[in-house]
């Protein structure tokens, strides 16, 4: 079965790079909030691992580990979390089937549910 939230092997390199660089007990909270230019926005932040919820998801990847909350989780199921080192449009990009429409600048969605 596939995860509900799935990182490419660049993503992951680039979140444990980061991480290595703050503290290894953090995990990466993934979520979404109103807002944006498209109505939803995506939110990506480490914190400790002890700060999961008891309701949280929790998606491992060889020792990395991801949190979403059930609410997010309704917006992010079968999401792919991506990354790219180019200079112009590098970064973080969502791949998200939920997405029934995404701004510009790929940070944002509207979906229906």
């Amino acid at each position: 079965m596939a995860p509900a939230i799935s990182l490419t092997e660049n993503a992951l390199e680039h979140l444990n790079k980061m991480r290595s660089e703050k503290s290894e007990d953090l995990c990466l909270r993934i979520g979404v909030k109103q807002g944006g230019c498209s109505g939803m926005s995506y939110t990506m932040e480490f914190e400790s691992r002890a700060n999961a919820r008891p309701d949280d998801s929790i998606m491992e990847y060889d020792g990395f580990v991801i949190v979403c909350d059930p609410k997010s989780l309704l917006f992010l199921f079968g999401m792919q979390l991506d990354f790219s080192d180019a200079l112009i449009g590098g970064g973080f990009s969502f791949k998200n089937p939920n997405a029934t429409q995404t701004c510009g600048c790929g940070k944002s969605f509207a979906a229906e549910m």
